[in-house]
């Protein structure tokens, strides 16, 4: 397994790691197969998305803040983070993705994106690399 360590930088925002996830890959030698990446934190998430309008980003953000409020008077968790809880719960803890050819095989304008959400924190996605032939 290998491990990328993010450092975030705002409460919430989205941060591209796929040229970090290709690295490791192309470092890995694997020429074919899946790679999943997890997310073991319960206040970040990690999702696929557009990548060539930064505006998508902000929208996905800030629905997600009209969804799930900061306003915390009426959650029980003494941690005063529910919202963030919720978010990364929504966005979900790991995606899996088709290595060939020794590259990620991602659609014209998807990247990968470490979800931050009770930040700044510093945060670690886990990659499990699978090798083998695709049917």
């Amino acid at each position: 397994m290998k491990t990328i360590t993010v450092q975030t930088k705002d409460e919430s925002q989205f941060i591209e790691i796929t040229p970090q996830v290709q690295a490791v890959i192309t470092a890995s030698v694997m020429t074919q197969g899946v790679v999943t990446l997890f997310v073991s934190h319960t206040t970040a998430g990690i999702t696929l998305n557009e990548n060539v309008d930064p505006s998508v980003r902000s929208d996905m953000l800030a629905d997600l803040d009209r969804l799930l409020p900061d306003d915390q008077s009426y959650y029980r968790h003494a941690e005063r983070n529910s919202a963030s809880h919720l978010k990364a719960a929504l966005v979900g803890s790991s995606v899996t993705l088709i290595v060939e050819r020794g590259q990620l095989v991602l659609g014209p304008w998807q990247g990968i994106y470490l979800c931050e959400f009770d930040g700044p924190r510093s945060r670690r996605v886990q990659m499990a690399l699978l090798e083998g032939g695709l049917a």
